[in-house]
């Protein structure tokens, strides 16, 4: 059945799979109703499809959620992601002859900040059982909030003067590419920011 459903939809059950819109094995049943794929033989394909480390590689990298059309309908949700992510890492880390834990702390930070969230929505959709996890995230998240504080207050300060990039950054003792970088990231964030209170006061305001 996971070599029909790949021969049939190789864009989502390929060699590089995409994540599964929510609702997938109903709209498999419907589209497929005459086609003899029986129930159990489809579960089964879907988890050992989604259960599969390249399937939770791209449900761990950010990628949309897709429909059986190719279509792009929704988002990952951040702690899927994040579980994903850690999953992943736990499968490598078991291979692996070194400590790969740098490498799931830059991954944490970019689902974290991927999110938009702040310190305590985010662990409260990520704290599990794993105390040493739980730790591990608090950390990274707290720092990145910090970076993210410290950049924003950056982007403040030099909108409200009138210096160049090459005197502000002198000012706050950091190398011009560091400084330019820096500003740039807090103004995605911000726009980032803006974009999402948009769509919230949209929604909102749209009459159901």
């Amino acid at each position: 059945m996971l070599d029909r459903l790949g021969q049939v939809y190789p864009g989502l059950f390929g060699p590089e799979p995409r994540p599964l819109k929510r609702g997938i094995f109903e709209d498999l049943q419907q589209r497929h109703a005459e086609d003899g794929w029986t129930t159990d033989a489809l579960k089964a394909a879907l988890r050992q499809h989604t259960r599969s480390t390249r399937y939770l590689n791209a449900v761990a990298s950010g990628q949309l959620r897709h429909d059986l059309d190719g279509n792009a309908v929704e988002m990952v949700a951040p702690e899927q992601r994040f579980h994903a992510l850690v999953e992943v890492h736990r499968r490598r880390q078991a291979r692996a002859p070194r400590d790969l834990t740098p490498q799931l702390k830059r991954r944490i930070a970019q689902v974290f900040e991927d999110s938009g969230l702040g310190v305590e929505a985010f662990s409260v959709l990520v704290t599990g059982r794993d105390e040493a996890l739980n730790q591990l995230t608090r950390e990274v998240i707290e720092s990145v909030s910090e970076q993210q504080a410290r950049e924003a207050a950056w982007l403040r300060a030099f909108e409200a003067g009138s210096d160049s990039l090459e005197a502000f950054a002198a000012a706050y003792g950091m190398p011009v590419n560091q400084a330019r970088q820096a500003l740039e990231r807090a103004r995605s964030r911000r726009a980032a920011a803006q974009q999402r209170q948009a769509g919230v006061v949209n929604t909102v305001s749209t009459p159901v």
